[in-house]
C-alpha cells in the first residue's frame, strides 16, 4: 500500500511578533512522531511519504493537490488540542477534493477525547501509543481483515462508531525502528541557540515522567509509565544521522532528561568515548542536576537545559502539584552558567490561585536573579484530560473556564480561564508585563540576538517599546506606576 503521512501547517494560527518567534526561536521541529510510524509502515513491506507543510511552507491547498497526485491508500494525521482544527480541515478538504483514501487520526487530543474527537471525516481513530496498533492496522487493512483485535482502534461498522479496548505499549522502545528521517527535508529544520542557528533533529530516550503535575495529561496520556531505549540503540542513531546528513544538534524530547542520574552519566559517557563532537539540549527538574553532572553533560555537548520554574508562590506549588524546591532553580541556573550552559526558565501565568501579586513575586525572583539569562512566559491553559481542565470545567479553585473552543488553546496572546479577579485581559497584559520586565534588562539582551538574530532582537526591542508605551498610558489613566516596573 502507499501510505502518505500530513503535517499540516500550524504557524498560521499565530500573527505578527509571536509567529516569527515561534517559527526563528523555536524552530520547527520534524515530525518526529509520524517519521517513527512511517518507519513502521516501511519495515511492515509499504510505501511511505511525508509531507511537512510546515516546514516547506505549503499552504492547505497545494498540499491537498500534492496528496491527490501520489494517490495513497491511506492518509495519517495528527494532532494536539490547539491545533486539532487544522487535522480536521486538512481532511474535510481531502475528502472534499475526491480523496479515496483511508483517513487516519492519532495523537495526544484523540487519545483524551476519543469518540468526541472522532469526526465524520476521519475514518479511523488511534487512542494511546500508536506503534503497535498502526502495525496491526495496516497489517488488517492491506488484507481486508477485521479490526476488532487492534487495540485502541475507533471506527465505524455499519453505521455506529465502535471503540476497541486500549492495551498497555511495550517499555522497551528498542523493539521499534528509527524514525524515517529520510522522509523528511532533513537540511531545512533549524533551531535558535546560542551559536546561532543550527540544523538539528528530534531524538528520544525515555518516554514518560512519574509525577503529576496539574498542567499534564498524565492518567490519560499514561505518561507516569517509563518505557526506556537502550543507550546503546541512542548513541547508534546519533550517529546514523551525523553520517547521513552532517547534522550534530539534538534536542532530546525526554520529559526529564537526567530522572536517572546513572543512565544520564552512561549516555554522556558513551558519546564522549564514540567522540561524535555533536550538542544537545533538553529539559529537566532543577532538584535533578549538580555540579559534576552538569560538567559531564557539558563535556559530552550539553548546550541548553529548561527548567519548568512556573511560579515561585508556595501555596500555588503545592496545588500545582510541583515538588521542586524552589532554591532548586537558584542552583540549577548557577551551576549552568558556570558551565556555559545554556537554560531557559518556563513561567506559568494563571494557575489556579494566581494573583496579581504572585505574579510579580515571581517577576521580582526573576529580576533580582541575575544568574537568570532567560525565561518564558506562558498562559496557563487547561489542556484537556488534565487536572487544571477538570477545575476550569467545574469552576472549582477559583477557575471559571469561557471558551471551549480547543482552537483558542495557545498560551501566548490568548487566554480562555478567569482565575479568581483576573480576566483574560488581565493575564495577557500580565504576561506582556514580564515579558518587559525580563527582558528590559540589558544581560539578556544578546541571549536573544545569538538565538534570533538581528531581526529577532529589533522585533523584541518593538515589542518592548510597544509594551512600555502601552503601560506608560495606563499609569497615567490610573496616575500611579505599575508596582512590576518598581
Amino acid at each position: 500500500m502507499n501510505i502518505l503521512f500530513i503535517y499540516p501547517k500550524w504557524t498560521g494560527d499565530y500573527v505578527g511578533v509571536a509567529k516569527y518567534f515561534a517559527k526563528r526561536s523555536g524552530g520547527t521541529y520534524p515530525p518526529l512522531n509520524l517519521a517513527l510510524l512511517a518507519a513502521i509502515a516501511e519495515q511492515s513491506g509499504h510505501q511511505a511519504e511525508i509531507i511537512d507543510a510546515e516546514v516547506s511552507n505549503v499552504s492547505d491547498e497545494v498540499m491537498v493537490d500534492q496528496a491527490l497526485q501520489r494517490k495513497p491508500d491511506v492518509i495519517a494525521l495528527t494532532g494536539m488540542s490547539p491545533f486539532f482544527h487544522r487535522s480536521v480541515k486538512m481532511a474535510s478538504m481531502l475528502k472534499a477534493a475526491g480523496s479515496k483514501a483511508a483517513i487516519c487520526i492519532g495523537g495526544q487530543h484523540v487519545t483524551i477525547m476519543e469518540e468526541k474527537a472522532f469526526d465524520e471525516v476521519f475514518d479511523f481513530g488511534f487512542v494511546g501509543d500508536g506503534e503497535e496498533p498502526w502495525r496491526m492496522f495496516l497489517d488488517a487493512y492491506s488484507s481486508s481483515s477485521k479490526f476488532s483485535l487492534i487495540p485502541g482502534l475507533i471506527y465505524r461498522e455499519e453505521g455506529q462508531i465502535r471503540k476497541n479496548k486500549r492495551s498497555s505499549s511495550t517499555k522497551d522502545l528498542d523493539v521499534h525502528p528509527w524514525p524515517a528521517r529520510h522522509l523528511l527535508p532533513m537540511k531545512k529544520y533549524r533551531l535558535g541557540t546560542m551559536r546561532g542557528r543550527l540544523p538539528f533533529t528530534t531524538i528520544q530516550t525515555v518516554r514518560g515522567c512519574p509525577w503529576k503535575c496539574i498542567f499534564c495529561a498524565s492518567d490519560q496520556l499514561e505518561t507516569t509509565r517509563i518505557a526506556k531505549r537502550s543507550i546503546a540503540s541512542v548513541v547508534e542513531e546519533i550517529e546514523h544521522v551525523v553520517n547521513s546528513w552532517g547534522i550534530r544538534h539534538f534536542v532530546i524530547v525526554d520529559d526529564v532528561l537526567t530522572l536517572s542520574r546513572r543512565r544520564t552519566v552512561e549516555f554522556c559517557n558513551a558519546l564522549i568515548d564514540k567522540k561524535l563532537d555533536i550538542t544537545f539540549e533538553s529539559s529537566t527538574r532543577a532538584n535533578l542536576v549538580d555540579d559534576e553532572l552538569i560538567g559531564l553533560m557539558k563535556s559530552a555537548g550539553l548546550l541548553r537545559l529548561s527548567f519548568g520554574l512556573e511560579t515561585v508562590d508556595e501555596e500555588m506549588r503545592k496545588t500545582m502539584n510541583k515538588k521542586v524546591p524552589l532554591d532548586a532553580y537558584r542552583e540549577a541556573n548557577v551551576l549552568c552558567n558556570k558551565h556555559g550552559v545554556e537554560t531557559l526558565n518556563s513561567v506559568m501565568i494563571g494557575l489556579p490561585g494566581e494573583t496579581r501579586e504572585n505574579v510579580r513575586k515571581t517577576l521580582r525572583f526573576l529580576r533580582q536573579s541575575r544568574e537568570v539569562k532567560q525565561a518564558n512566559f506562558a498562559i496557563a491553559t487547561p489542556y484537556p484530560g488534565t487536572a487544571f481542565y477538570d477545575m476550569a470545567v467545574g469552576s472549582t479553585e477559583g477557575v471559571d473556564l469561557l471558551i471551549d473552543d480547543f482552537s483558542k488553546y495557545k498560551r501566548y496572546g490568548q487566554a480562555v480561564t478567569k482565575i479568581g479577579d483576573l480576566s483574560p485581559r488581565d493575564l495577557i497584559e500580565l504576561q506582556n508585563e514580564g515579558f518587559v520586565s525580563i527582558y528590559s534588562a540589558y544581560w539578556r539582551w544578546l541571549p536573544v540576538l545569538r538565538k534570533s538574530g538581528i531581526v529577532g532582537l529589533v522585533l523584541t526591542f518593538y515589542r518592548l517599546v510597544k509594551l512600555m508605551v502601552s503601560q506608560s498610558r495606563r499609569r497615567r489613566q490610573t496616575g500611579a506606576l505599575h508596582p512590576s516596573l518598581e
